[in-house]
């Protein structure tokens, strides 16, 4: 039996909400989530990008050339997010260069794990995490300033569009890959679903 995104979506519905719908963007939502946890996580995902930029670049070297165009306009995307990410820390007053939480240390090390993985797998986490991000931002609607730039940035319909492209090419890998790697590929998938519901709550928890 052939492995595909939308069964994994299908299979792990409760897993993927409790990574997509956190009271962290609800209160981005409402306005009233605190500074305090906002900057939390503005400058964990700065340094969680600086590991993912790596995690992609490593995929495109493994990645079939027809998959290419993809993944470099997604490393383009990330140069400019990575210097957007600087700009939002300079406007508050924020220091990148701090050390990682340990929920984001955990996060980072899986990418990093992943680089011994069969492409398949790659290729599946790889659309799972850029999910997580265009409906985690997207689910609540429409945002209050100042967190509507953000909301923007991953649930744009462009971005939208270029996830659909990385599902694609993930169920591309997965119509042939054996039942072991779609097994490692669906334990990839809860894998993200876990650290990303985990990245949400460390935010959330700096207000306490």
């Amino acid at each position: 039996m052939t492995l595909s995104c939308q069964q994994l979506l299908q299979k792990h519905t409760q897993v993927w909400h409790q990574a997509t719908v956190h009271p962290f963007l609800v209160q981005c939502k409402l306005g009233t989530i605190q500074p305090q946890q906002f900057n939390t996580w503005l400058v964990q995902d700065y340094l969680f990008v600086v590991e993912f930029t790596r995690m992609v670049a490593q995929i495109l070297a493994v990645a079939p050339p027809a998959h290419f165009d993809v993944i470099l306009g997604g490393l383009v995307a990330l140069k400019d997010e990575l210097n957007w990410f600087k700009a939002k820390a300079s406007e508050r007053q924020l220091n990148l260069n701090t050390q990682k939480q340990s929920t984001c240390t955990e996060y980072c090390d899986y990418m990093h794990s992943l680089s011994i993985m069969p492409h398949p797998v790659r290729a599946t986490a790889f659309w799972a995490i850029e999910l997580a991000y265009n409906q985690g931002w997207q689910l609540p609607g429409v945002m209050p300033d100042p967190y509507a730039e953000f909301a923007d940035r991953w649930g744009n319909p462009g971005f939208t569009e270029y996830v659909k492209l990385l599902e694609q090419q993930a169920d591309e890998m997965l119509q042939t890959a054996s039942e072991t790697v779609q097994h490692q590929a669906e334990e990839a998938f809860l894998k993200v679903a876990e650290l990303e519901q985990d990245f949400w709550q460390m935010a959330f928890n700096a207000a306490s």
